[in-house]
């Protein structure tokens, strides 16, 4: 476990010392800040929008279903490659092209100052729980490799993030994680590779997998599961490409980039889809009784999968590896949280607060007031974490999926719907919100799985299939129930009553009007690429240090493989900065 150790505080001071060289470039503007001015290259976006989307829930309660189920959660994560080329083919470069610095600004450019500030409190408070989710997820995985108290861990772990996002700002999590989708690929891809070489090859890994691969145990009726997919499409478009979620692409320097960005995340998440999960399913077959050691983590066993794989079948120093990639995922999602949350608060809520007092204040000081809103969000963050810990009967996964699908959906059905229909009545929002909640409420106390399936004469459901069916129930309310509703209030609007109705047709208009980045861009775009390209050097050459850690000769050759190809990333970003495009 020494060099374990060794190699995640290496990562760490790595990661802190990207947060020092790009805090100047956030430290000019709020904007800065927020979204990097609006000046960030294709490559970087892209891999922050796969950052943000990833988080340590895949290497643990993600693999800990596909250690159970198999492949069946590869359905999510190709529900997220789908909703990232919709992005490609329509979203991103609208999002851009609204010209905004936060979410809530182009919120309220679409539906009006009252929405603004119910969207912002509202996806303030989200937040909370969707970070606080991801960060529970690193502390089970945390608390299990170093046999430590979860709560405690969490804390240490919530801290140190939080510490490197209010440096830093949005340059600092967008260069982080380019750095960090770099370690993700080497350990995913070399785990992978490992994997299908001990367990002889994808026709073992598929024909050994206990209960049959593509459908897995206690699944009785397979169209269930087919159900589940076909949802999960709709589900991740909605939560992925709304007026909130638009803080992925708003960093892009010009539309050009922005669908670029929306491309090379389409590409990371469909080969991760795949990648990510053979180690799991590989030690299904391999290490059928891998988690019966982690007592300590009860239901939540079985998340501690991809550890005991990395600590058994890989070589020395690939768990403490794969422990900072673990790190980095949670810490780019939080990091997003945090900054993005920044944003709202001191845009959305603390300027008009100013603004109807007839108040000025200096961007030095709302830059100020954006990191303590930071620390305070990243403090909401860590209680959260620290109470979902306690809810010892769900599963990683399940807590993931319950907060999705009970929560965030019906939260982004007007965010995603308004984009296109854009004849509504101010309280179209909000009032379609009060109604998904319903929908979610009714799917758990009334429209039940088990209600609803015996209907059809079916009297039983193992629990697997009962998760995979409050998912298809909740999704579909939302879609024809929850979104029908906002199309329907289209009958309801006034013309004459609409008092943002000069914003929104400019709203609408600025959405087809390309964005084209000014003159300035080529120094910043120099920068970018020097600096990121030295941090990938020096990742790279730690990465080649590995070898010399006591290994059979293979897993020696692997380090320097790795960091090889990284090393290649590095060079091209640095050759690049003699290109002015």
């Amino acid at each position: 476990m020494f060099y374990d150790y060794l190699v995640i505080s290496l990562y760490f001071i790595l990661i802190l010392a990207i947060g020092v060289v790009f805090s100047r470039m956030a430290s000019n503007s709020t904007s800065d800040y927020f979204r990097g001015g609006g000046r960030m290259l294709w490559w970087m976006v892209g891999s922050s929008a796969f950052m943000a989307q990833f988080s340590a829930v895949t290497f643990t309660g993600a693999a800990g279903k596909a250690f159970m189920d198999g492949f069946a959660i590869s359905a999510v994560y190709l529900g997220n490659t789908f909703a990232y080329f919709c992005g490609w083919a329509y979203f991103a470069h609208r999002f851009r092209q609204m010209r905004v610095d936060t979410p809530t600004e182009g919120i309220k450019r679409r539906f009006g100052p009252e929405n603004e500030l119910f969207f912002s409190c509202a996806l303030i408070v989200f937040s909370f729980l969707n970070a606080g989710v991801w960060l529970n997820a690193l502390g089970v995985f945390t608390s299990a490799v170093f046999d430590t108290d979860i709560g405690t861990t969490i804390i240490v772990i919530g801290l140190t993030v939080l510490f490197v996002s209010v440096l830093s700002g949005s340059w600092g999590v967008v260069a982080s994680d380019f750095v960090q989708t770099l370690v993700v690929a080497v350990v995913s891809i070399a785990c992978a590779v490992v994997a299908l070489v001990k367990v002889g090859g994808p026709a073992n890994l598929v024909n050994n997998f206990p209960g049959g691969f593509l459908i897995g145990p206690n699944m009785n009726y397979p169209l269930i599961l087919f159900g589940t997919f076909i949802f999960f499409l709709p589900k991740q478009i909605i939560t992925m490409m709304n007026l909130h979620d638009s803080f992925r692409f708003l960093n892009a320097k010009d539309s050009f980039n922005a669908r670029k960005a929306a491309l090379l995340a389409m590409i990371l998440m469909g080969l991760g889809s795949i990648i990510w999960f053979i180690p799991p399913w590989a030690a299904a077959s391999l290490m059928p009784d891998a988690v019966e050691g982690y007592t300590q983590l009860g239901s939540k066993a079985v998340d501690a999968v991809y550890f005991e794989f990395a600590r058994n079948l890989m070589p020395v120093g690939t768990a403490g590896l794969l422990m900072a990639g673990l790190f980095a995922a949670t810490m780019s999602s939080m990091d997003s949280a945090l900054n993005k949350n920044a944003g709202i608060f001191v845009r959305s809520l603390y300027q008009p607060f100013l603004a109807k007092r007839n108040k000025q204040t200096t961007d030095k000081k709302l830059l100020n007031i954006s990191r303590l809103v930071s620390t305070i969000t990243g403090i909401g963050v860590i209680i959260a974490a620290w109470y979902f810990a306690t809810l010892k009967e769900l599963s990683l996964f399940e807590l993931m999926m319950s907060v999705s699908t009970m929560i965030q959906v019906p939260m982004m059905v007007p965010l995603l719907f308004g984009i296109f229909i854009k004849r509504t009545p101010k309280w179209a929002p909000w009032v379609t919100i009060v109604i998904g909640f319903f929908v979610s409420w009714s799917v758990v106390n009334i429209c039940t799985p088990e209600v609803f399936v015996s209907m059809f004469g079916i009297e039983s459901l193992t629990n697997r299939e009962i998760i995979d069916m409050n998912i298809i129930l909740t999704v579909a309310g939302h879609v024809f129930i929850t979104g029908g509703f906002f199309c329907a209030t289209s009958l309801f609007y006034n013309e004459e009553r609409d008092t943002n109705k000069e914003e929104t047709d400019r709203f609408f208009e600025d959405l087809k009007t390309p964005y084209i980045a000014d003159d300035q861009q080529d120094n910043v775009d120099r920068q970018q690429r020097n600096k990121l390209g030295g941090m990938v050097y020096v990742m790279s050459g730690g990465i080649l240090l590995m070898a010399i850690i006591p290994n059979p000769l293979w897993g020696r050759l692997m380090f320097v493989i790795c960091a090889l190809i990284i090393f290649s990333v590095g060079y091209m970003l640095k050759r690049s900065t003699k290109n002015k495009t």
